[in-house]
């Protein structure tokens, strides 16, 4: 009796080892010839060489599928938390009394008021530089004049404005035109604490002061985020050589739609959590690195700190022979096959497997097959 191979129905776990000898754990279809009679249905579950447990099922329509040569990736799920590209932190640059704090969850655009000390509301503007001293007319030329510039520009203020490192007349007569409109004190000249500056619109994660309170320069006021949806991961130290910025990967929301998404940024390693307690508790610190995916496209419905699946890409071969992981045919110590299919004619391939991508139920092989070929796999009844 010819021996009975297993066909692979769902996604192996994992897999330690080299190609060959590999110790799979998996749930198969054992497909066996039995008389002629057709093809009878077993269902197994095989460590090594375990053998078939009959199942009920009977009748297996088969069809077949194309073998190609394709991208293959080995995805690893990780669990991560909703929330917004980019971390902002917004210091005071000069001393007052807070009078107004905008809401939490609010948030703030270029031009728009920050905050309001003694009375008087702080606008917003966008750049990378902190403000650190009066500009005026006279003032040695710097990036800080730079960024002042574009954002009057961007406001609208910059007619015949030369947006450069030089803070001249025609900045002077822009400066005076944005402070009629958004009722500052017309001066022509921005005191150190008049403006804000922050890479982009903040929204607003958390107070850092109250209203009322005294606060001086350098205290941090409150802090926030971006407004691009993310998604916050926690990776240990030993999975950071596997990724790169940029890297591809799929995100699975709360109401069970995916979407695709890259790693944006890959934080520094710290450690999770408090020491002291974890110290307390018997409980040794874990070292995490954040990292944050920016997410492909508009998100419906979204939930800020909901829980998400990630699948990230930890290893991936390019332009290898591929065949669906339904074609997978098991055999004895840990070896398979699958069947070709030419014509009316059928034959046994032995391959050897390497990675296999859950996302595309593609499995990268090695053997007598090329593309364009045609395997059997599992049909669908119909």
């Amino acid at each position: 009796m010819d021996e009975t191979p297993a066909r692979v129905s769902t996604t192996p776990e994992r897999r330690t080892g080299g190609r060959r000898g590999r110790t799979v754990l998996m749930t198969v279809l054992a497909l066996a010839v039995t008389g002629g009679a057709g093809w009878a249905v077993f269902q197994v579950t095989t460590t090594g060489n375990a053998q078939p447990t009959p199942s009920p099922t009977a009748g297996l329509a088969l069809a077949t599928a194309k073998v190609e040569q394709a991208d293959v990736a080995e995805r690893r799920l990780v669990n991560g938390t909703l929330g917004y590209a980019s971390a902002y932190n917004v210091i005071i640059s000069r001393a007052g009394v807070v009078t107004w704090l905008p809401a939490v969850g609010r948030t703030v655009k270029r031009g728009k008021a920050a905050y309001e000390l003694d009375g008087v509301r702080v606008p917003l503007l966008y750049g990378d530089r902190p403000a650190w001293r009066d500009l005026k007319v006279g003032v040695s030329n710097g990036l800080d004049v730079l960024q002042l510039e574009r954002n009057l520009k961007a406001l609208g203020y910059g007619k015949d404005l030369t947006v450069d490192k030089h803070f001249s007349y025609s900045t002077y007569y822009a400066v005076r035109r944005w402070q009629k409109a958004a009722k500052l004190k017309v001066t022509g000249q921005v005191p150190l604490g008049q403006v804000v500056f922050a890479p982009a619109a903040i929204r607003i994660g958390g107070w850092d002061t109250k209203v009322g309170g005294v606060v001086a320069p350098g205290q941090l006021i409150f802090h926030g985020t971006g407004q691009v949806p993310a998604v916050l991961v926690q990776l240990s130290p030993a999975e950071l050589p596997q990724i790169r910025v940029g890297d591809k990967v799929v995100v699975t929301l709360p109401d069970g739609k995916t979407r695709k998404g890259h790693i944006r940024i890959i934080g520094a390693v710290a450690v999770d959590g408090d020491t002291t307690d974890a110290t307390e508790s018997g409980a040794a610190a874990k070292s995490v690195a954040p990292v944050t995916i920016e997410l492909t496209g508009k998100v419906r419905g979204f939930l800020d700190q909901a829980q998400v699946q990630v699948s990230i890409v930890t290893q991936q071969h390019k332009n290898v022979i591929a065949v669906p992981m339904t074609a997978l045919l098991a055999r004895p110590l840990g070896t398979y096959e699958v069947v070709v299919v030419e014509g009316s004619g059928r034959r046994r391939v032995p391959v050897e497997t390497g990675l296999f991508d859950e996302s595309t139920g593609m499995a990268e092989v090695t053997g007598d097959l090329r593309p364009g070929m045609l395997v059997e796999v599992p049909g669908d009844g119909s």
